[in-house]
C-alpha cells in the first residue's frame, strides 16, 4: 500500500509540475489527454485553475471542453476502424443494444448527455458507440463540446460558490443518486425535443 501511495504521489506531483509549465494551456492538455485514453483528474484540474483565477473561469471551461472534444478523436478512429468488435468486447450484449437504440433515436443527445456527467460515467463507451454507429464527425465533436461545456460550467459555478471542496461532494452525490440523475437528464432532454418538434409543427402549419 505504501508503494502504491508513493507512486500515486509522485504521479500527482508530476502532473501539477507539468501544468505549472503549461500555464493556461494546462487545462486543454489535461482534458485532451484524459479523453485520449490517458486517465487524468480533469475535474480537479479545472476546479484548481478556476479557483485560482476566478475572473477567467469561462476561458478554462471552453479550453477543457475543446480539449475533451479533440482528445476523443483517437478513440473515435479506433471505434471506426475496429467496428462493433471493439465495443462488444467492453460491454454486454444488453448494454450494446441499449446504446444502439439511443443513437438510433437521437444520436446527438445520446452522446451529449453522457458528456455532461462526471465519473464514474463510462463516457468512452459512448464515444466508441458514436464511431461504431457512424455518427457524423462534425456532430460527434459538437455533441462532446456542448456536453462538456455544460459539465464544466456547472462545475465552475459550484466552485465559485462553494469553493474547490465541491468536487468531492459532487462525486459522492453522483455515485449515490446516479440513476435519478440520469432519469432527470433524460426527462429534460425529451421535454426539449418535444417542445422543439412542436414548435416546428406550428411553423409548418402557419406556412
Amino acid at each position: 500500500m505504501k508503494t502504491i501511495a508513493h507512486i500515486l504521489g509522485r504521479y500527482t506531483a508530476w502532473i501539477w509540475g507539468l501544468l505549472k509549465v503549461l500555464g493556461i494551456w494546462g487545462v486543454f492538455v489535461a482534458a485532451f489527454a484524459d479523453s485520449a485514453l490517458l486517465g487524468m483528474p480533469v475535474d480537479a484540474i479545472v476546479v484548481t485553475y478556476i479557483y485560482q483565477d476566478r475572473k477567467h473561469f469561462w476561458v478554462y471551461v471552453l479550453l477543457a471542453a475543446v480539449g475533451s472534444a479533440l482528445g476523443s478523436i483517437p478513440l473515435y478512429i479506433i471505434g471506426y476502424i475496429g467496428g462493433e468488435t471493439v465495443l462488444r468486447k467492453r460491454i454486454s450484449e444488453e448494454r450494446f443494444a441499449k446504446i444502439h437504440r439511443s443513437f438510433e433515436r437521437h444520436e446527438f443527445l445520446a452522446l451529449m448527455f453522457p458528456g455532461m456527467l462526471p465519473p464514474p460515467m463510462p463516457f468512452k463507451i459512448f464515444v466508441l458507440g458514436a464511431a461504431v454507429f457512424e455518427m457524423r464527425f462534425d456532430h460527434f465533436l459538437a455533441a462532446i463540446f456542448f456536453g462538456r461545456c455544460v459539465r464544466f460550467s456547472a462545475l465552475a459555478f459550484l466552485t465559485l460558490w462553494f469553493g474547490p471542496q465541491i468536487i468531492g461532494l459532487v462525486g459522492r452525490v453522483f455515485k449515490r443518486h446516479v440513476y435519478w440523475i440520469l432519469v432527470l437528464l433524460a426527462a429534460v432532454g425529451l421535454l426539449g425535443w418535444y417542445l422543439r418538434r412542436k414548435r416546428k409543427a406550428e411553423i409548418m402549419a402557419e406556412k
